[in-house]
């Protein structure tokens, strides 16, 4: 049975509070995934994710975890047990961090009855481009380089899957065959601004480049009609088949 195309789509719900969250969710009928960031997270509180997922959405908890090993599994552990099915830690917390963080989340869907969650490694953040990179932090090697080494180090940890940009999506995915998750931000459907994003593509060429979902915010949420704007997304990425 073929998925519903709106399956690959995770909608950013960036910059809303949570009237504005929870009101906007309903207004697309064919929504399957929502991302609580950090604006929201902050703006809303923990409930959010409750209130959500009471409406039958699946959570994308993209809070980019990143400290040392034991507060970065205690978080994953809280976090797995609100019912989240995906959630971000940041590639270079390191592997221990990365291990661990991956037991406390299944130790806390244990521990509440829920399925556990997938954590997703953040590789490069797609606002990076290797001039900037190299310049401003000193890591002198280019973004695709970093992007492989953090997958190959979330791959090696026992990771669910990375996030990267929609560039370095065709090259991971000859290393990493499915089930490991790519999910990429940086989509932008034709005729959209990028606005602070760099590695950037259409929704297509992402999926046929082999990435899992796509995370796709302002071309959908700031359109005039975001509800035709998510269907033009789904048609899209349903010309793939």
């Amino acid at each position: 049975m073929t998925k519903h195309p709106a399956d690959k789509i995770i909608l950013a719900l960036d910059g809303m509070n949570r009237e504005q969250a929870l009101s906007f969710s309903t207004m697309i009928p064919d929504l399957r995934w929502v991302k609580v960031g950090i604006e929201l997270f902050l703006s809303a509180g923990p409930d959010v994710v409750l209130e959500l997922r009471d409406k039958g959405l699946h959570i994308f908890l993209d809070l980019k975890f990143h400290d040392i090993p034991a507060t970065m599994s205690n978080a994953c552990r809280r976090a797995a047990s609100s019912g989240v099915e995906l959630i971000t830690v940041h590639a270079c917390s390191g592997a221990k961090a990365l291990k661990d963080s991956k037991y406390a989340a299944e130790q806390g869907a244990l521990a509440t009855g829920l399925p556990s969650p997938r954590l997703l490694a953040v590789t490069v953040l797609t606002s990076w481009e290797t001039n900037r990179l190299q310049s401003e932090l000193g890591i002198h090697e280019s973004v695709e380089s970093r992007v492989d080494r953090m997958a190959e180090l979330a791959s090696k940890a026992g990771l669910g899957g990375c996030v990267c940009s929609p560039l370095e999506v065709r090259h991971l995915r000859q290393k990493y065959p499915l089930p490991f998750d790519l999910v990429t931000p940086g989509i932008r459907p034709f005729g959209s601004k990028n606005d602070d994003q760099s590695r950037v593509t259409s929704p297509l060429q992402a999926i046929k480049d082999g990435a899992s979902r796509l995370v796709i915010g302002r071309p959908i949420t700031r359109a005039d009609d975001p509800l035709e704007a998510f269907m033009k997304c789904c048609e899209e990425i349903a010309l793939k088949n």
